[in-house]
């Protein structure tokens, strides 16, 4: 189950389970889509993985599968991508 974490890694910026403005790569890194197009250029940092939309759990299941409280915040390795 995906841990839909609460910040981007770049910014620190609050993502809810309910943004479609989080994307992340397939080990889950998050970022707000923002910083994944004009900083990140569509390429996690932290794996080179390809960042996608992160899915929405529907809010009826928020309260038995609740989203991660966990911050990732990684502001060095957030440059500008070449």
């Amino acid at each position: 189950m995906l841990q839909l974490r609460p910040s981007c890694e770049c910014g620190d910026r609050d993502l809810p389970p309910d943004s479609s403005d989080a994307v992340i790569c397939s080990f889950e890194c998050t970022f707000c889509r923002s910083c994944a197009t004009t900083v990140l250029g569509g390429t996690c940092p932290n794996c080179g993985g390809e960042l996608v939309a992160r899915p929405r759990r529907p809010a009826d299941k928020l309260a038995k599968f609740p989203p991660s409280t966990e911050r990732i915040h990684k502001p060095a390795g957030c440059r500008k991508v070449a």
